[in-house]
């Protein structure tokens, strides 16, 4: 239970800015992320988010953000926020009606993926909504801020879902000495409260963690998902570029391995050529939606899951109030221990 915990307040720019009472973010996860979910992380005090390609159809996505606005207007204590990602690139056919609902909505926190973000941080600025841009290198992280975005999401190694090349450390620090002013969400193998520590210790003003959420009750994907989650290691981890032409980290299922982690050379040549790809990326987007939303169904035998590298740290199903509280704890612990620590 989490009743020793929900009272502690950990403050930051970050947690002000977002009005919530520890630096943790519930990452969006395409397909998993629900209703149930984001009501639980919103009463736990954290900022709760989730993809509008969960909701593709408009008045489902319009009903899921009138809700979520009442929650944060009428939740029981006085901290918790919730977040949209975007996925703003052109292949994305959703993208300006979702875009135009969020506007309408004024949701209080975009999450920015692969593409130009300046549209969308100047359509959330009228409104006063804040935009966070994932990056997984300097040179993206370059344009977003001139773009004006409000922070980064850090993509680092060993993400699930789109995760970046680079140890989430050094892009961490790398991204507060270039751009001191701005907040970053450390994003890749946080799944306890240690881990947010370090991810702290290295300049982020919060933890982003998607993975340790799958397994969580409220979480409505099937029971072997989530035992998948609780079953594997990191090692178990592979990156595939087939579900969406960006790599992608998976369970190493046999299905993932059937559809293999590279691109054949016709992909890889439609999606370079100037007049194909932006057509052909849908179709292979599309495709790797049908497989993941066939997966997350129970009985389904093409198992591909996503998930980082932290599943090596998650060892069982809990309710998200729960999984708030451990991570509120394991903060602490660490802490203390390294004030604890002889300095000479």
């Amino acid at each position: 239970m989490m009743t020793e915990t929900e009272n502690i307040k950990v403050e930051n720019e970050l947690t002000r800015m977002l009005n919530i009472r520890f630096p943790l973010v519930m990452a969006p996860m395409f397909l998993v992320s629900n209703e149930a979910m984001l009501a639980a992380g919103i009463e736990a005090g954290i900022l709760a988010c989730f993809p509008s390609l969960n909701y593709r159809n408009e008045s489902e996505l319009q009903s899921v953000l009138e809700k979520m606005n009442d929650r944060i207007h009428n939740r029981k204590g006085k901290y918790g926020n919730y977040g949209m990602n975007l996925i703003v690139q052109k292949a994305n056919p959703w993208f300006k009606k979702h875009l135009d609902i969020c506007i309408r909505m004024k949701v209080p926190v975009v999450i920015t993926s692969l593409g130009n973000p300046e549209s969308t941080i100047n359509a959330a600025h009228t409104y006063g909504g804040k935009v966070f841009c994932d990056v997984i290198n300097l040179a993206h992280a370059e344009k977003c801020a001139k773009a004006g975005c409000d922070g980064f999401v850090a993509v680092g190694q060993g993400a699930g879902g789109h995760a970046g090349p680079y140890p989430l450390i050094l892009l961490t620090e790398a991204l507060k000495k270039r751009f001191p002013d701005l907040p970053v969400m450390a994003a890749g193998g946080i799944a306890n409260g240690r881990a947010l520590l370090s991810s702290l210790a290295s300049g982020a003003s919060a933890g982003y963690c998607g993975t340790r959420f799958i397994a969580s009750t409220e979480a409505d994907v099937s029971a072997e998902y989530k035992q998948a989650i609780v079953r594997h290691k990191m090692e178990d981890i592979i990156m595939t570029s087939r579900i969406s032409g960006t790599p992608c980290s998976v369970i190493n299922t046999e299905f993932a391995q059937k559809i293999g982690t590279e691109q054949n050379w016709f992909e890889k040549m439609m999606s370079r050529n100037s007049k194909t790809k932006k057509y052909f990326k849908m179709l292979v987007q599309r495709r790797g939606f049908n497989w993941l939303e066939a997966a997350v169904k129970p009985g389904n035998y093409q198992n591909l899951w996503c998930a980082g590298q932290s599943v090596e740290m998650v060892d069982e199903i809990q309710s998200i109030q729960d999984i708030v509280a451990d991570f509120i704890r394991g903060y602490f612990i660490a802490y203390n221990e390294l004030k604890q620590m002889n300095s000479y």
